[in-house]
């Protein structure tokens, strides 16, 4: 019996001692044990990209868009490419479906400090699901080739008879100053000092918290939902290429155009950026 037990004992040695060289596994399972318990001290401590905001002044915006308001707490040194994802974690619209306005069309490659956005700001959102877009934009695409083909069949817009009758007038002494070959952003003010086809003047509003444009004369000012202006045709106006005509179509046929003459250069994209959205197929 004595040595039955002696032979177990060595037996049971054999079984909870490892051999020399080996490591030991009780040791290594109780370290992995350790390293998983400190793990989440370890994680706490490494960024997981949203600490970036944290780590930069912050703004508070108040987003707007489809009649409801968001917070949103960003930083300041961010993109508008950066705000519209943040956006889109909001709202669920995607970026590339969003018209962001904050004094105008929101650049994308642009800090909001660099466009000036102060705390507290307000930013008008305006944007449909894509089964809208497809709808709305689907006959707008089909309209704007049919016009594009008439025009490459016509003579140049101010030299046609009913165009020159207004530009024959010259340009207005109060139109606003116009510079060729820049682009830049909506001024604040309306645009104003122009004419329209029966000679009078008229002023373009932007109310883009609305997504209006209002169309100003001296008798009345129309306000047009931007949603509903099917197409936004320009041409440099000869021998003043520093100014351009421009036609808002407001209905389906040419005959819907309304007509702005000396429309200043460095606005002409921008008002179509606003009106149509970068975010149109054509």
């Amino acid at each position: 019996m004595a040595t039955q037990d002696g032979s177990a004992e060595v037996i049971m040695e054999s079984e909870t001692r490892p051999s020399d060289g080996e490591p030991l596994q009780c040791d290594s399972e109780n370290t992995s044990q350790t390293d998983l318990g400190d793990a989440p001290t370890q994680d706490s401590c490494i960024s997981n990209g949203d600490d970036t905001d944290e780590q930069q002044e912050m703004v508070d915006l108040k987003i707007i868009w489809n009649k409801n308001k968001y917070d949103l707490k960003i930083g300041i040194d961010s993109t508008g490419a950066k705000l519209k994802e943040k956006i889109h974690s909001l709202t669920g619209l995607p970026p590339t479906m969003q018209k962001v306005m904050y004094k105008g069309l929101l650049p994308e490659d642009k800090t909001l400090r660099e466009i000036k956005v102060t705390n507290g700001a307000k930013i008008m959102v305006v944007g449909s699901t894509m089964n809208d877009v497809l709808a709305v934009n689907t006959p707008k695409e089909v309209i704007q080739q049919e016009v594009k083909a008439e025009e490459n069949k016509k003579e140049p817009l101010c030299r046609q008879k009913q165009h020159r009758k207004v530009l024959d007038k010259g340009k207005p002494e109060d139109i606003m100053p116009a510079i060729k070959g820049t682009k830049e952003r909506l001024p604040t003010v309306p645009l104003s000092g122009m004419f329209n086809k029966s000679g009078g003047k008229v002023r373009l509003t932007f109310k883009l918290e609305q997504d209006q444009l209002w169309i100003g004369t001296k008798e009345r000012t129309e306000k047009v939902p931007m949603g509903s202006i099917k197409n936004v045709v320009s041409e440099p106006i000869e021998d003043h290429e520093d100014y351009h005509m421009m036609a808002f179509q407001l209905g389906p046929t040419e005959a819907s155009q309304y007509w702005v003459y000396w429309v200043p250069a460095q606005f002409v994209d921008a008002i179509k950026d606003t009106v149509l959205g970068k975010w149109q197929y054509f």
